[in-house]
C-alpha cells in the first residue's frame, strides 16, 4: 500500500501529467472489454438534499417541501407516502397551476351556483382565508369556529364546501388528512403509520363516488371529510388532534375530471365487484387495526355501495353512514318537530302520508328510519311502508320495477291503484300526501303547481326539499311560503332565510345532519360498545323535538337553534349513550358508573370530555340546553378519555 502512495505522488508532480495521459490513452488502446468512453469528473457538490426530518414535518418545511411533486420512491423514504395525493404533479405543473393563480386569482365559480342562489364570492372569500388561517393556527381557527358557529359552518361545509371539492384539485395547497389508493393494494397497514398522531377518536372517510348532489369527484372528495370533522370539533366537541379525515381513491368515472391535467387521483375509471370490496376492507382493518376504538364514518359513497358496506362493518367497528343514517335520523327528528309546530303530539307522526322523491342511499335511509318512528307509535311495518309513495327519476316506483334494490323492495307500491313510472305530480294529486321530502338532488322539482296542491290538501304542508347542495334542492323557501300561502312547514338541508308572508314571519329550519353526527358519534365513541345501532340513532333524532323552545315553535321552526349546536350535541350523546346503555352496548365502565347515579351525571361526565380545540373550553357544567356559550373546563380535555 505504501509502495502505490509513493508512485500516486510522483504522478501529480509537475511535469508527470505528460506521462500520465500517456499511460491512459495507452490502456485505452489496449482495448478493455468494458473501458468507460469518458474521464471520471469529481464534482465539489453532489445535487442532493439531506433531510433529517420525516413524514409531515418534510411537508411543513419550505426549504424540503415539493408539494406532489416528490417522487414515488422518495415518498416512500420519508415516510410520506399516504400523506400526499397518489398522483405525482412535477414542478412544471405545479409551476402552471400557481401561475395559473397568480394571473387569474382562485374564484372558479360556476354562474349557475350564484344564479340558484348556492356558492358566492363571499362565500369564496371566506373558505379561502378560513383555510390560511387552519394551515398556520389552528388553535385560532378553532376557537373561532366554536364561538362563530352559526356563521361559519356555511363557509366550513355546505353549501361552499361542494364548491371546494368541484375545485379541489386547483385549490391545493398544503396536505391534510390521508389519501389511499387502488395503487397501495398491501401497503395500507403501514401506511397508517405515517400519521403523525398516535391517538385518534374519529375517522371520516369517503371514496369521492357522490359528493353531495355533485356527483362522482374521486380524490377531489377529501374536502368533505376535512370539514366535516371541523364540525366534530366544533359542534361535538371532540379533540381537533385526535381526528382524521381520509379518502380511498378506487378512480373516478368522471372523464372531465380525468382529463384536468392538474388533478392528483388516479387517472382510472372507477374499481368495481370484488376489486372495490377488497381495497375498502383493507383500509378498514387498517385504521382499525391501529386506532380500534375510533368512530369510523363513511360519508358521501353512491347507493350501490353505501348500504353494502354498512352492512358490511357495523357489526365489526364502531361504524356508521352519515348519509344513510344520520340523515335519515336528522328527518325523522325534523318530521317530530313538525308534529310540534302544528300542535300535534308525537305519535301523529303515524297518520303521516308521505311522498318522498329519491330512492338512493339517503333517500331511503331516510324512509327506512321514519318507517322505524311509525312502528313505535303503533304501526305494523307493512301499514308503516304503505304510507309511502317513492319516486326516482322513472317515476313512482312499483312492484312491477325490474331489478329494484333490496333496501327499495319494502317500500315499492303494491296496490292496483298505483301504476309503474307514475309521474310525480300525478302522484301528488292521487294521494294527497301530508308531507313532500325531496332527496334527489336534481334541482327545483317542488314546483309552483305541486307546492299550490299541497296548501289546497293540508292546513299546514310540511316541505322537506334536503338536497345538497342550494344549488341541488328542490325548491326554495320563499317559493315554498308563497305557493303555499305562508303556511308550510319548511326545513332544508342547506340553509334558507327566514321570509315574510302575509305579514308574519315565517322561520326557515335546515335539516342539517350536523344536528345529530357529532353528538351520535361522541356518543359512541364514549360508550364503548363498538356499534351505532338504530336503537342509538332513534334515541338522538327523538332528543332534538325536546329542545325547541316554544318561541321558536310559534315561529314554525321544526329544530333547535343553532347557536345552542354544542348543548344540542351533548344531549345527543347523552341520548345515545342511555339507548346503548338500554341495548347492553354501554362498555365503559366509568359511563356505567356514572348513568347509575342519574342522568345529570353522565351529561356532566360528558361534558368533561368535550373541548373546543386548544382553547381549553368547553360546555360549562349544569348550563344543559340554554348553554348559549363557552365556559371553561377544569382541564384540557386531551387522552386518556376513560
Amino acid at each position: 500500500m505504501l509502495a502505490a502512495q509513493k508512485a500516486a505522488r510522483r504522478l501529480l508532480r509537475p511535469g508527470a501529467l505528460a506521462c500520465t495521459s500517456g499511460l491512459v490513452n495507452n490502456i485505452l488502446r489496449r482495448g478493455y472489454a468494458d473501458a468507460a468512453s469518458f474521464p471520471y469528473e469529481p464534482k465539489e457538490f453532489l445535487d442532493i438534499s439531506v433531510a433529517r426530518s420525516r413524514g409531515v414535518d418534510v411537508l411543513h418545511d419550505p426549504v424540503f417541501n415539493k408539494g406532489t411533486a416528490h417522487p414515488l420512491v422518495e415518498r416512500e423514504r420519508l415516510g410520506l407516502r399516504g400523506l400526499l395525493p397518489p398522483r405525482v404533479l412535477t414542478m412544471e405543473q405545479q409551476k402552471a397551476r400557481a401561475l395559473d393563480r397568480y394571473w387569474h386569482g382562485q374564484d372558479y365559480i360556476d354562474p349557475s351556483q350564484i344564479e340558484s342562489g348556492g356558492v358566492t364570492h363571499e362565500h369564496t372569500r371566506k373558505w379561502l382565508y378560513l383555510q390560511e388561517l387552519q394551515d398556520r393556527n389552528e388553535t385560532l381557527f378553532y376557537r373561532l369556529l366554536c364561538e362563530n358557529f352559526v356563521e361559519m359552518a356555511p363557509i366550513i361545509y355546505t353549501p361552499t364546501v361542494g364548491w371546494a371539492c368541484m375545485n379541489y384539485h386547483k385549490l391545493y395547497r398544503r396536505p391534510r388528512g390521508m389519501y389511499f389508493s387502488a395503487n397501495d393494494r398491501g401497503e395500507m397497514a403501514s401506511m397508517v403509520w405515517n400519521w403523525p398522531h398516535e391517538n385518534v377518536d374519529a375517522i371520516v372517510v369517503t371514496d369521492g363516488s357522490r359528493i353531495l348532489g355533485l356527483g362522482d369527484l374521486g380524490a377531489n372528495g377529501l374536502g368533505i371529510p376535512v370539514g366535516k370533522l371541523d364540525l366534530y370539533v366544533g359542534a361535538g366537541g371532540f379533540n381537533p388532534g385526535r381526528v382524521l379525515p381520509c379518502v380511498i381513491d378506487v378512480g373516478t368515472n368522471n372523464e372531465m375530471l380525468r382529463n384536468e391535467p392538474w388533478y392528483m387521483g388516479l387517472k382510472q375509471p372507477r374499481l368495481r365487484g370484488d376489486a372495490y370490496y377488497e381495497i375498502v376492507d383493507e383500509f378498514v382493518q387498517a385504521v382499525m387495526g391501529r386506532w380500534p376504538r375510533a368512530v369510523l364514518q363513511f360519508e358521501d359513497f353512491n347507493i350501490e355501495h353505501a348500504a353494502p358496506l354498512l352492512e358490511r362493518y357495523r357489526y365489526q367497528h364502531c361504524v356508521f353512514n352519515d348519509d344513510v343514517q344520520g340523515t335519515a335520523a336528522v328527518a325523522l327528528a325534523g318530521l317530530y318537530g313538525a308534529m310540534a309546530v302544528a300542535g300535534k303530539p308525537a305519535s301523529a307522526l303515524a297518520d303521516q302520508k308521505f311522498v318522498v322523491l329519491g330512492a338512493g342511499s339517503a333517500g331511503m335511509g331516510v324512509v327506512s328510519m321514519i318507517a322505524q318512528g311509525m312502528v313505535k307509535h303503533g304501526l305494523s311495518p307493512a301499514e308503516a311502508a304503505a304510507r309511502f309513495y317513492v319516486l326516482d327519476h322513472s317515476g313512482l316506483i312499483t312492484h312491477q320495477r325490474p331489478g329494484l334494490e333490496p333496501h327499495v323492495v319494502p317500500f315499492a307500491r303494491k296496490d292496483e291503484g298505483s301504476p309503474e313510472g307514475e309521474a310525480f305530480i300525478d302522484v301528488v294529486r292521487r294521494v294527497k300526501p301530508t308531507a313532500l321530502i325531496g332527496l334527489a338532488g336534481a334541482g327545483r322539482l317542488f314546483t309552483p303547481d305541486v307546492l299550490t296542491l299541497m296548501a289546497q290538501f293540508n292546513e299546514r304542508p310540511i316541505i322537506m326539499p334536503m338536497s345538497n347542495p342550494t344549488s341541488k334542492m328542490e325548491c326554495t323557501h320563499e317559493d315554498a311560503q308563497r305557493y303555499c300561502q305562508g303556511r308550510a312547514i319548511f326545513a332544508s338541508g342547506s340553509p334558507q332565510p327566514d321570509v315574510e308572508s302575509n305579514g308574519r314571519k315565517c322561520a326557515a329550519s335546515q335539516a342539517n345532519n350536523m344536528y345529530i353526527f357529532p353528538g351520535l358519534a361522541m356518543g359512541a365513541f364514549l360508550a364503548r360498545g363498538n356499534i351505532v345501532t338504530d336503537g342509538m340513532l332513534m334515541a338522538a333524532a327523538e332528543s332534538l323535538s325536546h329542545l325547541i323552545t316554544s318561541e321558536e315553535l310559534a315561529q314554525g321552526r321544526v329544530y333547535p337553534n343553532m347557536n345552542q349546536i354544542r348543548a344540542i350535541s351533548l344531549n345527543v350523546a347523552l341520548e345515545t349513550m342511555k339507548a346503548a346503555a338500554e341495548e347492553g352496548h354501554l362498555h365503559n365502565e366509568n359511563a356505567i358508573r356514572e348513568l347509575s347515579r342519574g342522568d345529570e351525571t353522565l351529561r356532566r361526565y360528558i361534558q368533561r370530555h368535550m373541548c373546543a380545540g386548544n382553547n381549553r373550553k368547553g360546555l360549562g357544567a349544569g348550563e344543559g340546553a340554554a348553554a348559549s356559550k363557552l365556559a371553561p373546563l377544569p382541564r384540557y380535555m386531551g387522552m386518556p378519555f376513560v
